[in-house]
C-alpha cells in the first residue's frame, strides 16, 4: 500500500481531430511514445516519480462496439505493473474513435461506459482513473470555439457536448466500481478565473466564473446557480437530464484534480470578450475557491511552462507552483499530489492542437531526444527532498493507493466485493443526495 504524497508526471495522450475529422492530432505519435515507451518509463523511474498519468490511445484501442485492440495497452500497462508504478488511467483525452463520431453523439455516454467496464475488467490491478480528461475544456474547444472534433460554435452545441461528456464520465465511474469497488477517480479539470477589466465587464465576468464550475457541478451532483440553470435549460438540457446529474454522483470516490497554467486566468471586457491575463491570483487562491465549493481532497494534476530563452523559466515556475501547493496545504486544504505535465516535450501545444504544424514546445521534464531538461533535474531534487517530509510537517491526507503488485494479495477480497457490488442496484455505489 502506498500512502505518501503523490508526486506525478504524465505522458500526453491527447487525440482530437481537426479539419472536420480528416486529421487526427495524436500526441503520443508526435512525441515518439509508441516507439520509445520503454525508455519513457525508465525516465519516470529515474526521477523518483511513482505516479504516472497515463492511458492508451482511445482511437487505436476501441475499434467498435465490443471490439478492442488491447495490444499496446497490454504491453505498456503490464510493464508499468512490473515496475510497480501507479497509473492514473486517462481513458478519454479530447478525442473519440472515428466510428463514434464526436461529442454530439447521444450514444457516446453509454458506449463509453461499456468501454470503461471492458478496460477495468482486463486490467483489474489499476485503481486510479480519470475517465474523461478536462471535461469543460473538451466541450468548449469542440463545441463552443469550433477548434476540435465537431468544430461547432454555439451555446447549444456546447451544452450538448458537456452533458454527454459528464454523463459518460459518471457512467464510466459506475462501471469501473463494479469491477474495482475501491477505485478512486482523480478528475483532472482546468481551474480558471475571469477578471473584469472595467466595471461594465463585471456581469460578463460573473457569468464566466459561474460557467467554469458547470462540468464539476454536474459531475459531483451539486445544484448549479439560477443563471446557469436557465442557461442549461435554454440550450437543450431537459429537466430529466439535469435530475440525472443531481441523483447520480460518486463524489465519495473522488479526488478533485486542478490543472493550472499561466493561461488559466483571463481578462473580460464589457462585451464578454476574453484575453489571457497571465497569473494574477495564482494556483493557491483559485484552488481554495474550488475546494470551498466541493469540499474534496485536491491534487494539482497539470502544470508546465516553456523552458524559455534564459533556460530557467520552467524551473522558476516549478518552484512557484510548489510554493502554492505548500500554501494550500498549510491553509488546511487536503492536497494529496502534484504533477508536472508532461514527461517529455509536447508538439503543437502552443496552438492548442488546432493546427498540425509539428512545432515542438519545450515544456517537458525531458526533450524529445529524451535528454533531461533543467526543470527535470529540479523536479527530481524536489521529489527527493520533500517525499519524506510532507506527511509529518504539514496537513496531510493520505490516500490509500494499492500498488499494482499488491493486487495479487487483494484478489480474493476484490472478487468478493465485486460479486456483492454486482448483486446490488445501481444506487449501491451512489453517494447520498446532495442537499446543497
Amino acid at each position: 500500500m502506498f500512502t505518501g504524497f503523490m508526486f506525478a508526471t504524465g505522458i500526453e495522450n491527447s487525440n482530437p481531430t481537426i479539419h472536420h475529422g480528416k486529421t487526427r492530432i495524436d500526441e503520443m505519435d508526435k512525441c515518439g511514445h509508441y516507439q520509445y515507451w520503454r525508455l519513457d518509463f525508465d525516465l519516470v523511474q529515474q526521477l523518483g516519480v511513482r505516479v504516472l498519468r497515463y492511458g492508451p490511445p482511445i482511437h487505436r484501442t476501441w475499434l467498435g462496439d465490443g471490439r478492442y485492440d488491447w495490444s499496446f495497452a497490454d504491453d505498456t500497462l503490464r510493464d508499468l505493473k512490473r515496475r510497480n508504478l501507479v497509473a492514473i488511467v486517462d481513458l478519454c483525452h479530447f478525442g473519440l474513435p472515428d466510428w463514434l463520431g464526436n461529442f454530439q453523439n447521444p450514444d457516446f455516454a453509454q458506449r463509453f461506459a461499456e468501454y470503461a467496464r471492458a478496460f477495468a475488467s482486463r486490467y483489474p490491478w489499476l485503481q486510479l482513473y480519470t475517465p474523461v480528461n478536462e471535461m469543460s475544456i473538451c466541450a468548449q474547444f469542440s463545441a463552443l470555439y469550433g477548434w476540435w472534433n465537431e468544430q461547432l460554435r454555439s451555446d447549444r452545441a456546447f451544452v450538448t457536448a458537456l452533458k454527454h461528456i459528464v454523463k459518460a464520465n459518471l457512467l464510466a465511474m459506475r462501471e469501473i466500481l463494479r469491477v474495482r469497488p475501491d477505485a478512486l477517480f482523480v478528475q483532472s479539470e482546468s481551474s480558471e478565473y475571469y477578471h473584469a477589466e472595467i466595471p461594465a465587464a463585471i456581469g460578463c465576468a460573473e457569468t464566466r466564473n459561474a460557467m467554469r464550475f458547470l462540468s464539476l457541478d454536474l459531475n459531483y451532483g451539486r445544484r448549479v446557480d439560477s443563471t446557469m440553470y436557465e442557461y442549461l435549460m435554454d440550450n437543450g438540457m431537459t429537466r430529466e437530464e439535469y435530475h440525472f446529474f443531481l441523483h447520480n454522483n460518486f463524489k465519495h470516490h473522488c479526488v478533485m484534480g486542478n490543472d493550472y497554467y499561466q493561461t488559466n486566468e483571463h481578462h473580460v471586457d464589457a462585451k464578454g470578450n476574453t484575453r489571457a491575463s497571465g497569473e494574477i491570483f495564482g494556483y493557491a487562491v483559485i484552488t481554495r475557491q474550488y475546494h470551498e465549493r466541493y469540499r474534496l481532497p485536491v491534487m494539482h494534476t497539470e502544470t508546465n511552462l516553456n523552458q524559455g530563452p534564459n533556460g530557467d523559466e520552467a524551473v522558476r515556475w516549478l518552484r512557484k507552483e510548489w510554493a502554492n501547493v505548500l500554501r494550500v496545504r498549510n491553509d488546511g486544504v487536503p492536497i494529496v499530489g502534484f504533477t508536472w505535465y508532461s514527461l517529455i516535450d509536447q508538439v503543437d501545444w502552443d496552438c492548442a492542437l488546432r493546427e498540425d504544424r509539428g512545432c515542438v514546445n519545450p515544456l517537458g521534464l525531458f526533450d524529445l531526444e529524451r535528454n533531461i531538461r533543467p526543470v527535470g533535474l529540479a523536479y527530481r531534487d524536489l521529489i527527493r527532498d520533500w517525499s519524506n517530509v510532507l506527511p509529518t510537517q504539514s496537513v496531510c491526507l493520505q490516500v490509500p493507493v494499492a500498488l499494482p503488485q499488491d493486487h495479487v494479495d487483494l484478489a480474493n477480497v476484490q472478487i468478493l466485493a465485486g460479486n456483492a457490488a454486482n448483486e446490488t442496484s445501481d444506487a449501491a455505489t451512489a453517494a447520498p443526495k446532495n442537499t446543497e
